[in-house]
């Protein structure tokens, strides 16, 4: 039985919910970015916070922080390199 997923702290509420690469066909399946993905993308790269203190401020481990941040950097990259939309989970 998995482990239950324990609540992150989110405190970033993003303006713009979809975002699109300009060219791209908007009714393409797009990729879900989480809140938590979002959130520790804003500490780490937009606030400049080293790993510790995001993932303090997120209330998770290091390690999971970094899982998170990868597969939000992941996500963005695939609509930089592929044109892939993406939604922000709501």
């Amino acid at each position: 039985m998995p482990r239950p997923k324990l609540k992150k702290k989110l405190s970033f509420r993003p303006k713009f919910k979809k975002f699109y690469a300009s060219g791209a066909r908007k009714k393409q399946n797009g990729l879900i970015l989480l809140r938590e993905e979002l959130e520790a993308i804003k500490l780490k790269d937009f606030d400049g916070l080293d790993q510790t203190k995001a993932a303090r401020k997120m209330g998770t481990s290091q390690s999971t922080f970094q899982r998170i941040l990868v597969r939000g950097r992941k996500k963005i990259a695939n609509l930089l390199v592929k044109g892939s939309p993406i939604e922000v989970e709501r």
